[in-house]
């Protein structure tokens, strides 16, 4: 009986997700959010506030961060992919309705979440933080410039600053999570590119190019 050595597994098929522009605006937003994040925590608990000291410090960087934080969008646009992606997370469709019913039913089944290249949750998550980032950037101003109104309105600036950073974190925990239970998706925006199997099993509407 003759030997003959295995025949290499082919690998597996993979298609492109994301643009390197993409890729970097997500990096970039993502760290000037955790500095914001990072920042807070380190100004309004007082343990973490002991232990770094140097407050005026920290509220410069947590001011420096803040403003930054819609550049990395706007410098975005100049991207033809950016600009596409931004297209399909502006549209929600019959197909994320029936997403949104079977994610708040915990069907799993593929045939029940239809999702093109970003699915309903996904669209409600960057709807969601952008109008957060745009809030918290106008409270913020008011806190800072407290010229520019009376005191009355950056108390409550103040009040809604607070707030919505708390749920700002929460929500970012759970998209950090999520993030964490998929390693394709993680892939994807580290490489560019997602394995075809994938696509078609978490995003069966989408059409991606090879």
């Amino acid at each position: 009986m003759s030997l003959r050595a295995d025949t290499p597994a082919r690998p597996a098929a993979r298609v492109r997700r994301f643009s390197r522009a993409e890729r970097w605006i997500h990096r970039t937003t993502a760290a000037l959010m955790g500095v914001c994040v990072v920042t807070a925590a380190v100004l309004y608990i007082p343990q973490l506030a002991v232990l770094v000291g140097r407050r005026e410090l920290v509220v410069r960087v947590h001011e420096c961060a803040g403003l930054a934080l819609p550049v990395p969008v706007l410098l975005g646009l100049v991207s033809r992919a950016f600009r596409a992606d931004l297209r399909f997370l502006n549209r929600f469709g019959p197909h994320d309705r029936l997403w949104l019913w079977a994610a708040l039913r915990r069907d799993r089944r593929r045939q029940a979440r239809p999702a093109g290249k970003f699915n309903a949750g996904q669209k409600i998550y960057a709807a969601w933080i952008a109008g957060a980032t745009l809030v918290m950037l106008g409270t913020g101003l008011l806190m800072w410039f407290t010229h520019l109104a009376p005191l009355v309105w950056r108390t409550s600036a103040t009040f809604v600053h607070d707030w919505l950073a708390l749920t700002i974190a929460v929500v970012l925990a759970g998209h950090i999570g999520m993030a964490l239970g998929d390693p394709e998706a993680r892939k994807g925006l580290r490489t560019g590119t997602v394995s075809e199997e994938w696509a078609k099993r978490q995003h069966p509407l989408w059409r991606p190019r090879p």
